[in-house]
């Protein structure tokens, strides 16, 4: 493997972030021109009703000339949501101990218990 190919693989500097459901994964790399550049993953852990499971990936690559707007926007945008709504995180969705209901958005119906009748019976 050449040297450049090694660079570009090496991890230069990472910090990962844990919540909930999602991990956020901020990683320092290096072009083959031996620039830094960042990616942002976002990894989302899905559960399958067998109780299998699978992770969604979503990434963005920030190259060094988008950083000071990109920085500025995200400052703005999160001032701007904890301006209006502060800090508390209110929908249920990201209680520890929410789970969602698969299959449809109706509440569930409790059902009586029923008594077992013969046919001949009536």
């Amino acid at each position: 493997m050449r040297e450049n190919d090694m660079l570009e693989k090496e991890e230069i500097f990472s910090k990962v972030l844990r919540a909930g459901r999602r991990t956020y994964f901020f990683d320092v790399r290096a072009t083959k021109a031996d620039d830094y550049y960042i990616t942002i993953t976002e990894s989302k852990k899905f559960t399958e009703e067998d109780g299998s499971f699978h992770f969604k990936k979503h990434k963005i690559y920030l190259y060094k000339e988008d950083f000071s707007a990109f920085a500025e926007i995200l400052e703005e945008m999160t001032s701007y949501v904890l301006n209006h709504k502060g800090e508390e995180v209110i929908s249920e969705r990201h209680q520890k101990d929410f789970k969602k209901e698969y299959g449809s958005d109706k509440p569930e119906v409790q059902r009586s218990s029923f008594t077992d009748i013969d046919f001949d019976d009536i």
